[in-house]
């Protein structure tokens, strides 16, 4: 019954992306676009090409494979209507917490002495298990208390931030083991982004789940009226993100093969910015996982082309902010033209 009156809620909204073209095919334009604006100013301005240098390709995939993990988890709660600034925070704090726990007995200063060499999935399961809570908090903390998201996920920001500088007095971890440190080798993280994506592509489009989060992002009163537990769907939202940026913090660590309390800093600006680059609106309700991929992929070819052309690295500070509110304004106009209609 429930389900039914979900996808009621969401049918008018499913019927209206039929008959449009698909708005991830302008998003992908935009990629194009950008791609090859950098690739003429490469030869005007550098002399080379952009896109035909594979290596440096590859680099950019690599380095926007762990903000893709996160931006999928961030996506599914701005659907709701939430947000979550917490997501950098929680991939240092468990970037930290993992790799104390993949530290190889022939490393001098292990933390955890007698917890050294440990199978790879025992770091990994704790990583992910701090994340999940970390989420879990969250979403217990909007949904019992009725604090504001960005509240609520900014406390969880500072305070997992303060978490992993406690960790180990500031310290960082090294000495990780062959084993962990191999999920974040060679295109192991695009993998794993790749599968994340397609994942939650499926279960927001084809499951229970994914109806119940389009709905309350539509109407949450009208999916409350209809019999969805808003509350326990939130905290599963918030829990998976949480999760996702928990996974993030485990490939980060391996990946650079250490572990610092800074890792992850501004990371949840850019999820942000790749879902809502991607088609996810603010005001909750739409968004895909597809669109936030190809927002992922933009902000992997702006950075990328920005270092290509040697622009300064404040100029693409700027450049970013630019691109985030013009994203937002373009989600405020189509707003408005979907209640004029």
């Amino acid at each position: 019954m429930v389900s039914k009156v979900a996808e009621t809620i969401a049918a008018p909204l499913t019927r209206s992306r039929r008959r449009r073209v698909p708005p991830e095919l302008g998003i992908f334009l935009v990629l194009i676009g950008i791609a090859l604006v950098c690739e003429v100013l490469g030869w005007i301005f550098v002399g080379q090409s952009f896109l035909l240098n594979i290596q440096r390709l590859k680099i950019m995939i690599l380095q926007v494979s762990v903000i893709g993990i996160i931006s999928v988890g961030v996506t599914q709660v701005i659907i709701t209507g939430g947000i979550d600034l917490s997501s950098g925070s929680v991939v240092g704090l468990t970037a930290m917490i993992a790799a104390s726990f993949a530290q190889s007995s022939t490393w001098a200063r292990a933390l955890y002495p007698a917890l050294t060499d440990l199978p790879f999935f025992v770091p990994i399961g704790i990583g992910l298990l701090i994340g999940l809570a970390a989420g879990y908090v969250n979403g217990l903390l909007i949904t019992r208390t009725k604090i504001p998201p960005f509240i609520a996920t900014l406390g969880m920001m500072v305070s997992a931030r303060g978490l992993s500088k406690l960790y180990t007095k500031g310290q960082p971890i090294s000495g990780l083991t062959d084993q962990f440190n191999f999920i974040g080798t060679g295109i192991w993280p695009v993998i794993v982004f790749l599968v994340v994506a397609f994942a939650f592509h499926i279960v927001l489009r084809y499951t229970r789940y994914g109806k119940f989060t389009y709905a309350i992002g539509a109407n949450i009163q009208a999916a409350r009226v209809s019999g969805i537990n808003v509350e326990a769907h939130l905290v599963k939202v918030y829990a998976i993100a949480g999760l996702l940026a928990g996974l993030a913090g485990i490939i980060t660590a391996a990946r650079v093969q250490t572990a610092q309390a800074g890792m992850g800093v501004t990371y949840e600006l850019d999820a942000i910015a790749a879902a809502v680059i991607g088609g996810t609106s603010l005001t909750g309700g739409v968004g895909r996982i597809a669109g936030t991929v190809i927002g992922t992929v933009i902000l992997g070819v702006m950075i990328s082309g920005f270092t290509f052309l040697n622009v300064d690295a404040y100029y693409q500070e700027i450049a970013k902010g630019v691109i985030i509110i013009a994203a937002v304004a373009i989600d405020v106009y189509r707003q408005k033209k979907r209640a004029k209609r």
